[in-house]
């Protein structure tokens, strides 16, 4: 299914209090700290990073997910973009990876991260511990990310519009030998 992706990101000083002001602000726990290992493709002329577009499986234990992301823009400080995904079941990983090299894609990216989501006033909250830092998501219509940033401590001033691969390519040009991965 496609839709419009508007989201914001918020790097998190202190993980319990926030996780503490999630609570406070009503939040509802949709699924419990968990491991994503996400890797994207592209083509060897990398024509989908040069696009701003994104093809990603998305590996939790309970699913698979895959996910294709249009270029983005920002608009009010925040990421706006299309996004069309499909659940998989988890034996699914393996056979859909095989599909995308099949066409001529390679595995560009790899990236993982600890994620525990809520929704909070109708908002989709998610908190990532990722190996450059904890961040929260923001996703849902602007006006509910003002408010709910707002509800947790945080003012459009912190927001980052930025992947979690280009906040990762800028932590390495200052860490001369870091891994080419984002992973554990």
């Amino acid at each position: 299914m496609s839709k419009l992706e508007i989201e914001i990101k918020l790097k998190v000083p202190r993980e319990p209090e926030v996780r503490d002001r999630i609570a406070r602000a009503g939040g509802r726990l949709l699924h419990d700290r968990e491991l994503e290992d996400n890797r994207v493709f592209d083509f060897p002329d990398q024509r989908l990073l040069r696009r701003g577009e994104m093809l990603r499986i998305r590996i939790l234990e309970r699913a698979v997910i895959l996910t294709f992301k249009g270029p983005g823009r920002v608009e009010a400080g925040m990421k706006v973009r299309e996004e069309t995904e499909s659940l998989l079941a988890p034996s699914e990983a393996g056979p859909i990876t095989q599909v995308i090299e099949r066409i001529g894609m390679t595995q560009a990216f790899r990236y993982q991260k600890y994620r525990t989501t809520w929704e909070v006033k109708g908002l989709h909250v998610t908190l990532d511990e990722t190996p450059i830092g904890t961040f929260l998501e923001l996703e849902g219509n602007p006006g509910s990310i003002d408010s709910v940033a707002g509800l947790l401590g945080f003012n459009p001033a912190d927001y980052i519009v930025a992947s979690y691969r280009d906040l990762y390519m800028l932590r390495r040009i200052d860490t001369p030998g870091a891994a080419h991965e984002m992973i554990f």
